[in-house]
Order: structure tokens, then C-alpha cells, then sequence
């Protein structure tokens, strides 16, 4: 896999989660950028690697479900 495409889907996920302050599902996140499970796994650690994202990972019912937002730096 080649760094740079990581990095263009990175920024594509960066864009799509700075539209709102909010949480987004990964599915969400998925279906807003068009992005494969792979494409979007793999951008997800980009962001995640540089501190531009908080996640985490809720447990229900014997299932994960995980949570994207980007972090606000005010300063």
C-alpha cells in the first residue's frame, strides 16, 4: 500500500469529520467518503499516528462499535 494514497484518504477523512463537531460512527464516516473498510482503517491510523483524531471503542451486546471525532486545538 502506497504511503501517499494513505495519506490522500487521511485528508479526505479529515475533511469530511472538521464539517461537523460532533462523533461519527464508522459507518458514518464510510458511507460519507465513499472510502472501502480498508481505505478508511488505514486513514483512521494516519490521523490517529499524528493526534488529529480521538476514537473510541464502545462495547455493546457483544459487539464494537467505534467513534471518530478530530481533535480542536484552541490556543
Amino acid at each position: 500500500m502506497d504511503k501517499n494514497l494513505i495519506g490522500e484518504w487521511a485528508g479526505i477523512v479529515w475533511n469530511t469529520l472538521s464539517t461537523e463537531n460532533r462523533k461519527w460512527t464508522f459507518e458514518e464516516v464510510q458511507r460519507a467518503t465513499g472510502l472501502s473498510e480498508r481505505e478508511l482503517a488505514g486513514a483512521v491510523g494516519w490521523l490517529a499516528r499524528e493526534n488529529k483524531i480521538q476514537f473510541e471503542i464502545i462495547k455493546e451486546n457483544g459487539s464494537a462499535n467505534i467513534s471518530l471525532m478530530v481533535n480542536i486545538y484552541i490556543g
